[in-house]
């Protein structure tokens, strides 16, 4: 089923909009109790969950009044911080306790801002429980979209990230069978215009210097390394029914145009704004409504060109392997996600080179036998398996 078929919500969102906060302390989470924050009149914050920061879970909790809180981390149980929560906040631990938040009776909207594919069972269970899921942790659908799709009823699964923001709102109100192609934006990360030569010497901290977006570590390597948008091209693939090789990877510099719709009319829909995801995350919550902006506007009478260019997918074959993997299908994209983030770790914490991430990657998707994707249980042992085969081969 579409998630743009009868794109409406079938019944007014209720108000104040109850919301659950998965990842509340990372670069997501911030920005969404900051957009909750401001529109406090339509959002009730009443879960909250984080890893392992303890301080910033309790703060949340008594700012927001929170009634549920979780930590991940199960390690973290004895932290005396915790005795700071309000009396009447449930707190719960672990992986169990984490996707419980999704599935609360009092909770109408599930923010899945977690990290990795910790956030799989997450997204599943609110879209099990008929919950809005506002999702941010695109593995939910690039490891489980062929799970996680046939459960989405219109007008309940709603992207954060900034494209598929964009690309969502190119389409409302339109069909999706009469899209030509989707341009996916891309900002070209720190070394847009490298050669390979180039990329062998880059250390971690070039790679963290993104030019126009503040994100957390591992998706910021992702983008250097054009692997995130190799993950957007699966995920548009899935929520928008487009085939693979009819997303294409535009260069926008400037972080302008956050994507493009293009329809077999000729007409092109483009969706601009502040490279402020604030924005983004705000829509998902007040879908199909548009609130008061909490960012600064922008003249577009003074703004400077905007420019275009083409993603080199022969320098940057992370890119190319995400779209290979979104091709094969089945289990090959949740190898993909993990061998990704064992290679991605190992970089950032210097036991391997910013070329061996693709190295790693290709190596264990090689290796696998794709098979079709049949239950969570079968992709949590896929990525046990890929992330183990995939730390074997950092140092070769």
């Amino acid at each position: 089923m579409s998630i743009f078929e009868d794109t409406a919500p079938r019944s007014p969102r209720p108000r104040p909009l109850r919301v659950a906060v998965l990842g509340c302390s990372g670069s997501i989470g911030k920005q969404t109790l900051d957009v909750c924050r401001q529109h406090s009149d339509k959002v009730r914050v009443v879960a909250v969950s984080v890893n392992r920061s303890c301080r910033q879970l309790v703060d949340a909790a008594r700012e927001f009044g929170v009634r549920h809180a979780c930590v991940a981390d199960e390690s973290r149980k004895a932290d005396p911080t915790l005795d700071e929560l309000p009396r009447d906040c449930e707190l719960s631990f672990g992986p169990s306790g984490l996707a419980a938040l999704a599935e609360l009776d009092d909770v109408d909207c599930v923010v899945n801002a977690l990290v990795g594919a910790s956030g799989i069972e997450a997204g599943y269970r609110a879209l099990r429980a008929g919950k809005v899921l506002a999702y941010a942790n695109k593995e939910s659908i690039i490891v489980a979209g062929e799970l996680l799709m046939p459960m989405a009823k219109p007008g309940m699964l709603i992207p954060v990230d900034s494209e598929h923001s964009a690309i969502f709102q190119c389409l409302v109100g339109e069909r999706t069978k009469d899209v030509h192609q989707i341009w996916l934006t891309c900002s070209g990360g720190p070394f847009y215009g490298c050669s390979r030569a180039d990329l062998g010497k880059v250390t971690a901290a070039d790679a963290l210097a993104h030019p126009t977006w503040l994100m957390g570590a591992k998706i910021t390597i992702d983008s250097a390394t054009l692997m995130n948008k190799g993950f957007e091209v699966l995920e548009a693939h899935h929520l928008f029914e487009v085939g693979v090789d009819d997303i294409r990877v535009l260069v926008q510099r400037q972080s302008r145009i956050h994507s493009m719709v293009e329809f077999s009319d000729g007409s092109t829909i483009a969706q601009l704004g502040p490279s402020d995801m604030r924005i983004p995350i705000q829509y998902a919550l007040s879908y199909p409504e548009r609130w008061s902006t909490p960012s600064q506007r922008i003249d577009w009478c003074s703004e400077n060109p905007i420019t275009f260019g083409e993603a080199d997918e022969e320098t940057f074959g992370c890119l190319a392997l995400a779209r290979e993997a979104g091709r094969v299908g089945g289990t090959a994209p949740c190898v993909l996600n993990a061998a990704n983030e064992v290679a991605n770790a190992a970089f950032r914490e210097g036991r391997c080179g910013f070329l061996d991430i693709e190295r790693i990657v290709t190596h264990v998707l090689e290796s696998h036998e794709v098979q079709r994707v049949e239950s969570l249980e079968q992709l949590d042992e896929i990525d046990r398996w890929a992330r183990a085969y995939a730390e074997s081969q950092i140092a070769m």
